[in-house]
Order: structure tokens, then sequence, then C-alpha cells
């Protein structure tokens, strides 16, 4: 197992890969620690979570350089995205012990009431696009609820991965209450399989989700899925052109374009549409990539293989059709990078409108009307997120809400998490909900307790 430095693709490190016998040692031993952890006070758990944020932002600077290093984000959203594990550790600590309280129903009963019981281990299996904060997104809320935890990380963050057992025992947390298994995707049946592992989270790609949701469903386990998406931006014909083009820019190119739920579809009213697509355009050439520790908005994609990927969907469209505005060829200099590009002049059947382009690629399509805007947002097998904007913003929220096919539905602002609200999609981009009291609440046992 190797990580690879996008920039340059030299090797980083080499990791020796875990035996089957000290991955079933591992489970073993995070399982005797639940028996213990489980039994421990919401106070306790709070105050390793605040000592966990204050290990997080003592060691921020040599962890973004690690989560550049391995997957080529530029340094300062590395560190955006420590602080994002920070506030959230912080979150959980003051609000955990509430989400999960006791809960009394009237009932003929003398007492009836709800109480939620920890499940045990929870399996995350867990992409590279944000090594830090996909992982903690579902260890703090689990570690809270009194569950302990695995993480099976994407091989080419296998030091983002150490990292974070590291600042978990440097917080406090017990030993063998968290930990990480170096082995590649192909050996996870195994794990699933373990009648110890009570529980599985996966962020990744549909058709991981299913491999997972088949393998925990014959073991009757509870599973959360996170995954693709190809959000649809809605550009009405009344919008705020400078916020709306700004918006959808930053959400295209955020972590090099390499984020679920990200802008993938500019769908814009042809009204307007010839403004924005200047107005874009302009302010994509502004746009410069290179070596992600120096001034630049753009590093590497995270490896040649998925920079190519993106680049063969590209083409594709163009021979299906669409017209590249932008970009769209690969640049001759080392390493994995591909330039801001735009593709116009598309329709559904094209890869840029039906597939999820995992890269700084953005595609802008023409709608006569607001009504067949909404309906070529929706024609997508992805519901992840998606964005309305327009200056009636009561108008823009009845569409976010009754209209718009997605877990989350924005207006005049960018889809992005929040710990305080619930995350995850719906069809082909997943189900179940991570974060806010929604998300410490999937990996419980929800138990009615019921008294004569």
């Amino acid at each position: 197992m190797k990580s690879i430095n996008p920039s340059n693709l030299e090797v980083i490190q080499e990791f020796d890969e875990m035996s089957e016998s000290q991955v079933d040692q591992i489970i073993d031993q995070v399982h005797h620690t639940w028996q213990s952890w489980k039994l421990t006070s919401f106070d306790h758990r709070a105050k390793l979570l605040i000592q966990l944020a204050a290990a997080l932002r003592k060691n921020k600077d040599r962890y973004a350089k690690t989560i550049t290093a391995e997957m080529g984000k530029v340094l300062s959203e590395s560190e955006a995205e420590i602080e994002k594990c920070a506030v959230t550790c912080e979150y959980y600590a003051e609000n955990g012990e509430k989400f999960l309280a006791t809960e009394h129903i009237s009932t003929e009963a003398s007492v009836s009431r709800v109480a939620y019981e920890p499940l045990g281990i929870v399996l995350g299996i867990m992409p590279w696009n944000f090594p830090f904060w996909q992982a903690f997104r579902y260890i703090i809320p689990s570690m809270m609820a009194g569950n302990t935890c695995l993480l099976k990380h994407a091989s080419n963050v296998s030091q983002c991965a150490l990292d974070i057992e590291e600042v978990m025992l440097e917080a406090g947390f017990p030993v063998d209450s968290f930990r990480t298994l170096l082995i590649p995707g192909k050996k996870m049946d195994r794990v699933i399989e373990n009648p110890k592992v009570a529980a599985v989270t996966l962020t990744g790609s549909t058709e991981a989700g299913r491999a997972v949701a088949s393998k925990a469903g014959e073991q009757l386990k509870k599973t959360v899925l996170e995954l693709g998406g190809s959000d649809p931006y809605v550009i009405l014909e009344d919008a705020d052109l400078d916020l709306a083009v700004s918006t959808c820019l930053k959400s295209r190119l955020i972590n090099n374009g390499q984020s679920c739920i990200a802008a993938k579809r500019f769908i814009v009213v042809e009204s307007i549409y010839e403004d924005f697509k200047r107005t874009f355009m302009e302010a994509m050439k502004q746009k410069t990539y290179g070596d992600p520790l120096s001034e630049v908005d753009l590093g590497p994609m995270a490896s040649t293989a998925l920079r190519d990927e993106l680049h063969e969907q590209v083409l594709s469209s163009i021979n299906e059709g669409a017209y590249c505005l932008l970009g769209g060829k690969i640049p001759k200099e080392k390493g994995a990078f591909y330039p801001p590009t735009i593709l116009v002049n598309l329709h559904p059947g094209m890869p840029a409108f039906d597939e999820e382009l995992f890269g700084p690629v953005a595609s802008i399509i023409s709608a006569k009307d607001e009504e067949e805007a909404i309906d070529l947002a929706n024609q997508s097998c992805f519901g992840l997120g998606a964005a309305i904007f327009t200056r009636d913003v009561k108008r823009g929220e009845a569409i976010a809400q009754t209209k718009l096919q997605a877990g989350s539905c924005f207006v005049n602002e960018l889809v992005h998490s929040d710990p305080r609200l619930p995350f995850g999609g719906i069809k082909d981009s997943g189900y179940g909900r991570e974060l806010g009291s929604f998300g410490i609440k999937e990996f419980v046992n929800t138990k009615t307790v019921f008294v004569k």
C-alpha cells in the first residue's frame, strides 16, 4: 500500500498490509474496549471531545500538510478541514447528551420511555477526498453515543488514517476505542461479516455503496451510505448574476473539484444564459493550478488514473456534441493536474450531464424556463444536493423544499455540510443521515422500555 504525492507522482511512504489475524485481533480489542466505553458518562465523553478539538488544532499544520501531500488539495483547504473537525467535536460535546436524552411517552403503562443505547463497533469505509472530515463525521457522533469505531480508509491516504488514530489517543480516548485497518477494499467483506462489527457507514461511489449494502444486508447490519452526486444549480432569470457566478464557481472548484456535493451541472434559464456563460468563463479563466503548497487556486487531482478517467468523460461528451469552452486538455507538466474546464451544448445522455464528473469541469446547460430547468435538475439518478438562485427568496424556498429532488437544497448559497444539520442523499446518492441530531441516532438502539 502506497501514498503517492499527486503533485510530483513521487512515493511518500509505503505501508504494510495487515494480515487477517491482525485484523481479527484489532476487532476483538475494539469490541472488548466497547464493553467499558459504553458505560462511560456523557460528561466524560464530552470532555474527551473537547480535548480532541484542542489536539486537532495543536497539530493542524502537520495534519494539513499530510492531507495536501497525500491527495493534493491546496493547503488552506486542508487547514480548514481540520478546523471543521474540531468545531464538530465541540458541537457534539455540547449537544450529544441532549440529543440522546431518554424520552418519556404517556401510555397506559406506569412507565413508558424510549432510550438510546449504543450498538457496538461502527465500521467506517471512507474516501480520500476529505480524509479527516469524512472520517470524523461518523467517528465523533458514534463515539459520543457510546460506540467504538474502526476505520478502513482509502489506501492513498493511509498516513491520514494513522494520524487520526494518533490524535484520538493524544486526546485521551481509550486504547482500542478507535483503530485503523490497513487493508484493501477487496478484503472488506470479511470484516463486515465479523459478528462483532455492529454497523457500517460508507462514503464513496454508488457502486461501492451497493456492494457494502449487499454484504451488510446479508448480515442484517445497519448501514448509512453517502454516495456520489451530480448536484444541479438552477439559475433563474431574476438571479443576482454576480452572486450566482461566484457561488457556483466556488462550489465547482472546491477540493480541486473533487467533492460529492460540489456543483456539477449549472442549469440556466435561457434569458440570462449567455450572460451567465460569459461571466462564468471570465471568472474561471482567472483560476490557477499548480503546487498546492504555493499560492494557487487548484492543486492536482488525487491521482493520474482519476484525472484520466475525468478526461475520458470530457472527450466522450465532446464526441457526442458538447463544446469545450475552456480547458479540456491534459497539461504537459508532471503530476495529476487538470485545468479548469467548461462544457456547453449539453443534453441528457452525455457523460457531462448524466454522470458524476469528479474534477474541475463545469457543465453549463440552457433551459427555456423555470419548469424545464427544474425538470432537467431532477433528471438524474443522483439526489445528494441542489441549489436555486433567485432574488425572490420565498419562491426559491418553495422550489427548494417541494420541487428539487435532493437530500439538501440551498437557496442562493452553495451546498455544504454543517454539523448542526442532517446530511445525506436520496436515489443513487444513498440513504441515512449524518450530522445533527439525526446523525447521532443512526447508530443506536432506539429502545422502548415499558413497565406495567
